[in-house]
């Protein structure tokens, strides 16, 4: 059994739907600190959480450039997996509202949830238009590397809300 198998053992034994995450993200990350951080909150998750960097590198004008992230984004989405594109336009929400969010997935017997984060210059239209959830973590504008981060931090304070953890606290 594998890691992620592992982590899936451990959320099947508790009687709750096996819910994966997604992440696809345009660009590849460099070793340093926002990955490390990213690494320790993603083996931390009871659900396992899978990464897939997307790049394109044809030299392209902007606009076609965009769409063509778009295209490779929409492509990692999985049938039946709710989908949230991470963007400093789409609701904000603490986290009691994101972990209210999560079991409402696993209730729905949704076997995925998958985060999309867009390349330097957001997402296309397409990939705001398929999103079920446009999701911001505040106004202001994150480094890429840092928002994968923030997302395996506040999907690990969801699990943790979720089991009654002191982990979340006000």
């Amino acid at each position: 059994m594998g890691d992620a198998d592992a982590g899936v053992g451990r959320f099947v034994s508790s009687g709750l739907t096996p819910l994966r995450y997604h992440l696809a993200a345009i660009g590849h990350a460099r070793s340093g600190p926002e990955q490390a951080l990213f690494e320790m909150y993603r083996a931390r998750l009871v659900a396992p959480l899978t990464l897939k960097e997307l790049e394109e590198k044809r030299p392209l004008p902007d606009s076609v450039r965009v769409a063509r992230e778009g295209a490779l984004l929409l492509g990692e989405i999985q049938d039946g997996a709710l989908t949230v594109a991470l963007d400093e336009t789409g609701r904000e929400m603490d986290s009691e509202a994101f972990a209210a969010f999560i079991q409402s997935a696993k209730e729905d017997a949704r076997p995925a949830l998958t985060f999309l984060i867009g390349g330097a210059d957001g997402h296309d239209r397409a990939v705001r238009e398929r999103a079920d959830v446009m999701l911001s973590f505040g106004r202001m504008t994150w480094p890429h590397m840092l928002v994968r981060a923030l997302l395996a931090e506040q999907l690990y304070r969801a699990e943790r809300i979720l089991a009654n953890h002191p982990y979340h606290r006000r």
